[in-house]
């Protein structure tokens, strides 16, 4: 069945008028009364979007209903998940979370997510862990259906799709979020609470890097193709992409080595460890972006690491700064300070300033001034920042009509974009001076593509 993208927006309007605003009237058009559940789709039911929903199964006021996903059922041992993803085995689970609960409960299943909008009518949010190359197509229905939203990071596959996911959530009025878990944590709160404080003084230079790297490890090009598995829908995965042979070297997850449907390790990673940087010092537009990636690339595929370094001038009275991003095994220089003996850990985000080092986790993990003992001797400052209920619990409340999430899309757009700018580099592989007004790489045309790339009929946008 072929449903278009008028059909699913006419449906969900007449859906809002005749169910949605009488069950949301004490919080407003669209949104849940605090006595009621939140009804929950979840878009994607790879590792991802199960770990997603386990941990709503643990929120009372939430109960997924229905499930969309063009696989049928995919293995995931051989990846940090484990176990089974797919919509029949994920379906499978949702039923057993709740049937002590809930007797004979059933979560209506399908392979099309634009068919689901159209049928289930009590939807009220949904999660969104697909591709990163659906993720735009799929908020943006689903909040002009009316639908609050959630979405795996990052949120956008190109520069374009951030403007516009974060224009439709503003025009909307939907509850967002981005799924960047660490920005919930309390250590990411630290982390933004002690620079604004002047732990370090005056920051000159950020350093953020992750072991991760490419899947793939012996692929060049573009895989040669193989037929497709039973219970898989291809074109309907590959959604707005130009139709190629399916091949296992695509899915599950290691879609990411490939800018067809993912964005690198920056892309996997950077909303988890640029979200601090970015919050604590304000960085909006980066003067310059450049990329050394290591080992082999090409317009296929992702490299196996790589440098990234963004340059920021002045914003008010913060001096300029210098971000540098390292992927795939690459670190940067151990900081001086830093006992001898001591290395840096696998993943983590350094702040130099003028008066000290500042360490902290990755994905909002604690932070602590380096050597250790100034950690210990530091008067920790008052808790400005309102401290988060969870990551989807925050979504929830804000579904309700309470605050907006923290990681909202307006947020997690200028996030998101910030982290583009890094990919675009990366693909054209070219210093990158970015004009953020006409969205823009000066003097790199063959940029535009990238930060506008097309989309095969029937899964436009605008």
């Amino acid at each position: 069945m072929t449903v278009s993208r008028r059909a699913v927006l006419k449906s969900a309007a007449l859906a809002a008028a005749v169910t949605i605003v009488p069950r949301h009237v004490l919080g407003g058009p669209r949104f849940v009364a605090p006595s009621e559940k939140v009804n929950l789709a979840l878009i994607g039911a790879g590792g991802q979007g199960r770990s997603n929903i386990r941990e709503l199964f643990n929120q009372a006021d939430c109960q997924v209903m229905a499930i969309a996903d063009p696989i049928e059922s995919e293995d995931l041992e051989a990846y940090y998940y484990k176990g089974l993803g797919g919509r029949r085995p994920v379906k499978e689970e949702i039923e057993q979370a709740y049937a002590a609960k809930t007797p004979n409960f059933k979560c209506a299943e399908y392979e099309d997510f634009r068919i689901m909008l159209e049928k289930e009518r009590s939807i009220d949010a949904v999660l969104c862990a697909t591709p990163d190359h659906v993720h735009a197509y799929v908020s943006v229905l689903c909040m002009r259906a009316g639908k609050h939203v959630f979405c795996e990071k990052p949120l956008t596959h190109n520069i374009a799709e951030c403007r516009l996911v974060a224009q439709v959530a503003k025009e909307t009025g939907v509850a967002t979020q981005m799924g960047n878990m660490g920005h919930s944590k309390e250590g990411m709160r630290q982390t933004v609470e002690w620079l604004w404080d002047g732990v370090v003084g005056p920051v000159r230079e950020v350093h953020a890097w992750v072991g991760a790297g490419r899947w793939n490890q012996q692929l060049r090009g573009r895989p040669a193709g193989m037929a497709v598995p039973p219970g898989v829908n291809w074109d309907l995965w590959l959604g707005p992409r130009e139709p190629r042979p399916y091949d296992a070297a695509y899915a599950p997850v290691k879609w990411r080595d490939f800018w067809a449907f993912g964005t690198g390790t920056l892309g996997d990673f950077g909303c988890h460890d640029l979200d601090a940087a970015m919050w604590a010092l304000d960085l909006q537009t980066p003067q310059t972006i450049e990329a050394l990636p290591a080992g082999y690339t090409d317009a296929e595929i992702t490299p196996y690491g790589e440098i990234i370094y963004y340059t920021f001038g002045p914003r008010g009275d913060k001096p300029p700064v210098k971000v540098t991003w390292y992927d795939g095994g690459l670190k940067p220089q151990c900081p001086a300070v830093q006992p001898e003996g001591r290395s840096l850990p696998d993943r983590g985000v350094l702040f130099v300033g003028d008066k000290g080092v500042l360490l902290a986790e990755g994905a909002g993990g604690q932070p602590r001034l380096l050597p250790i003992e100034k950690t210990r001797e530091y008067k920790q400052p008052a808790k400005t920042l309102v401290r988060s209920k969870g990551h989807h619990r925050d979504w929830l409340d804000a579904c309700k009509g309470g605050a907006a999430a923290s990681a909202n899309f307006e947020y997690g757009a200028k996030l998101t974009e910030l982290v583009l700018l890094g990919v675009l580099a990366q693909r054209t592989g070219k210093r990158i001076h970015w004009d953020a007004t006409q969205m823009k790489a000066s003097g790199v045309p063959e940029a535009d593509a990238m930060i506008r790339e097309p989309r095969r009929k029937g899964w436009e946008l605008a």
